[in-house]
């Protein structure tokens, strides 16, 4: 990694809007020179604007990353205009809102190639120009629904599995090969993004992320600081964990769980119109933003994720705290 900030060359898949938008955001108040990737021009546009009035540089790449060859070309385009890529963030998705038994065999086709091969074609052409050079990250966005599935999400959650599956397999051969290249993951809470007002839905009642909701500034942030701190995988806010540790110690009852409260607390008030826009096969036209529908419910700020970020000196006020433990129960002993 470049030891200047301001000099790193960062792609970022999915950003346009959500939480690729709140990431270029992020790394341009850092003065980085970012490789926009995502089919919305309005959106990349946006983004464009976005972190130039930041500070950073900004080269839009409008691309579908559900083609290999294209993700590849904004790779050689992203270093021919920027300089080498020193960090690749893997963050583009879609999803279909509805019962296993409503979807179509083209809509799991289409999740399945946007939200887990989109990042298998971007790890390719990020290992591709960074294992010659013995240097890079890769960062793969994932979930904590990439190891607990809910209901009327089955497309998505199966995708974040399969990324989940794929970056144990490249870990393994990155440390058999030696390489300096890093791979980390992160598995993300609920989070108040555009992506519940244009996915494809069957649903009843209007989508929602399941509470409690985080702002998408709470992620920016977690890659930003993941990307220059890379570990094996970082649990985003406190649902996550709970949810992936519940998930190994009590599958079953989870099951049980779900299937009463995972119907209701994907839905809010209000119908879902059948016939508005979505973005399963083409972008949804406009400039949407970081943020979704949900800035009220939403929170800022995450203690897990702090405590994550500040595990070091934890460790260390700890250690000093049992140290003086010790040193006084010594001291009361000869006295």
């Amino acid at each position: 990694m470049k030891a200047n900030h301001a000099s790193e060359v960062v792609v970022i898949t999915g950003a346009s809007a959500g939480v690729g938008r709140a990431t270029a955001q992020r790394f341009a108040k850092e003065g980085a020179r970012i490789g926009l990737i995502a089919r919305g021009i309005d959106g990349l546009e946006g983004a464009r604007k976005d972190v130039e009035k930041l500070g950073g540089k900004a080269l839009v790449t409008p691309v579908d990353v559900a083609d290999a060859d294209k993700v590849e070309g904004a790779a050689a385009q992203i270093e021919a205009e920027l300089g080498e890529i020193d960090i690749w963030i893997n963050n583009a998705m879609t999803s279909v809102f509805a019962p296993i038994k409503e979807m179509t065999p083209e809509e799991f086709r289409r999740v399945t190639e946007v939200t887990y091969l989109g990042y298998v074609y971007g790890t390719l052409a990020a290992l591709k120009r960074m294992l010659p050079r013995n240097r890079g990250i890769i960062v793969q966005v994932g979930s904590a629904l990439a190891y607990r599935g809910i209901p009327l999400q089955a497309a998505y959650c199966a995708a974040k599995h399969a990324i989940q599956g794929f970056c144990d397999s490249l870990r393994c051969e990155l440390i058999h090969d030696n390489s300096a290249v890093r791979v980390t993951m992160l598995q993300m809470p609920a989070l108040n993004t555009p992506q519940f007002g244009w996915v494809k839905s069957r649903l009843r009642r209007r989508a929602q992320p399941v509470p409690p909701i985080f702002q998408p500034e709470v992620a920016a942030e977690a890659i930003y600081f993941a990307a220059h701190n890379p570990k094996r995988e970082f649990y985003v806010g406190l649902p996550s964990l709970e949810a992936i540790v519940a998930n190994k110690i009590a599958p079953g009852f989870l099951d049980q769980y779900l299937a009463r409260t995972g119907y209701d607390s994907q839905q809010h008030d209000g119908p879902e119109d059948p016939n508005r826009p979505n973005n399963l096969w083409q972008p949804v036209p406009g400039d949407h933003g970081a943020h979704g529908a949900f800035d009220a419910l939403a929170r800022n700020w995450s203690p897990q994720l702090w405590t994550s970020k500040h595990r070091t000196v934890l460790a260390l006020g700890f250690l000093a705290f049992a140290i003086s433990g010790l040193i006084a129960l010594f001291k009361n002993k000869h006295l």
